[in-house]
């Protein structure tokens, strides 16, 4: 079989890959929700219920491109409560990032943790012109 000439798109499987890292989560567990919404082509942002959590309980790290966001309360008196159904427990999430994919920033705001995710394409990886001689 003759190599081909082309080289593969570096684009090609963008949506794959964005539909397999936020409907394929490396592990089996629906806590804490969260939602990904897109912002256009090249930003997204994740979204978790992170409600009784406070910025110090959650750990948020990239390695090899593994997104993992760890969620543990500090140890409480529940003593006091007559029924308590809020869930606090701790929670481990962890999505392996599409290629070129970095993390930006990350926020708190009503329960709501926000991860702020964009695509950094090498220059020397992006689609060029060449002019025609």
């Amino acid at each position: 079989m003759m190599a081909s000439l082309y080289m593969k798109d570096p684009f090609a499987t963008f949506s794959q890959d964005i539909d397999r890292m936020f409907n394929a989560p490396l592990q089996k567990t629906n806590y804490p929700p969260y939602n990904v919404r897109k912002l256009d082509n090249e930003r997204f942002v994740m979204e978790f219920a992170v409600a009784g959590f406070k910025k110090e309980d959650i750990d948020i790290s990239v390695e090899k491109s593994i997104l993992t966001v760890k969620g543990e309360l500090a140890e409480s008196d529940d003593s006091d409560y007559l029924y308590k159904g809020i869930a606090g427990r701790k929670f481990v999430r962890s999505f392996s990032l599409p290629e070129y994919f970095e993390v930006g920033r990350a926020g708190m705001s009503d329960g709501i943790l926000y991860i702020d995710l964009y695509k950094d394409v090498p220059e020397e990886k992006k689609p060029k012109t060449i002019a025609i001689d």
